[in-house]
């Protein structure tokens, strides 16, 4: 863990003491800014491997640059988790549809977020294959972070993307709602389970004429399935 760099981007001193505190204490090093600005020179300067970002900052929204890493494909797949007084459903699915991997609300106990970090890291440890993933007319490209269909490139959300390239790197198996939380957004996100419901529907709506390929499960959940 050693060679492990946590970026903290929060403006509040009290703050990035106790979070810097925190991470330290477990091993891991710090860094902290206190605005997207410097957050953005930092990171193309040393790519940390995970980032603590504060939803309110003194420039810009620290949703504006989680949607700023995750449309760079050197940086896209930072781990990020959002750090914010925020606490309300529709600003946790916010932060997750722009790309947050995990959310913790202020304030928050030092365990817990030791907890998401490591819980985070773990998840994101072995190196995600850069092979692109097929499913019917469905190409996935990991490198480029596209998806075509009928080798037409189609737009598609960041937690869509998500959900897509785990239900193809796990074909023909059934997930329920609480391991699609787990497996997708990590285990400690705390969302309700129908929020996966509705970006499933979304997916589904991404797919088109290939939406078939996910498929509900009654009473279990969803999978994706190529079979008539």
């Amino acid at each position: 863990m050693a060679d492990t760099t946590i970026l903290i981007v929060e403006d509040e001193p009290a703050i990035v003491e106790l979070v810097s505190f925190t991470l330290k204490a477990a091993g891991w090093n710090t860094v902290a800014v206190g605005s997207t600005g410097e957050a953005w020179e930092f990171i193309q300067r040393r790519t940390p491997q995970l980032i603590l970002l504060d939803w309110m900052l003194p420039d810009q929204s620290g949703l504006r640059l989680l949607s700023k890493i995750r449309s760079d494909r050197q940086f896209n797949e930072i781990p990020v988790i959002m750090l914010t007084a925020k606490s309300m459903e529709e600003d946790k699915i916010a932060g997750l549809d722009h790309g947050a991997d995990d959310y913790v609300t202020k304030p928050f106990s030092p365990r817990e977020l030791t907890a998401r970090v490591k819980a985070l890291l773990r998840r994101k440890a072995p190196e995600h294959s850069q092979t692109a993933l097929t499913a019917g007319p469905v190409i996935l490209d990991p490198v480029s972070c596209t998806v075509r269909i009928h080798d037409q490139k189609v737009e598609i959300g960041h937690a869509e993307y998500k959900l897509l390239k785990f239900f193809m790197a796990h074909p023909e198996r059934v997930f329920s709602r609480s391991q699609l939380l787990d497996k997708v957004w990590g285990d400690h996100v705390v969302i309700e389970e129908r929020t996966v419901d509705v970006h499933v529907l979304r997916l589904r709506k991404v797919l088109k004429n290939a939406e078939n390929l996910i498929r509900t499960v009654r009473s279990v959940g969803y999978m994706l399935s190529e079979k008539p």
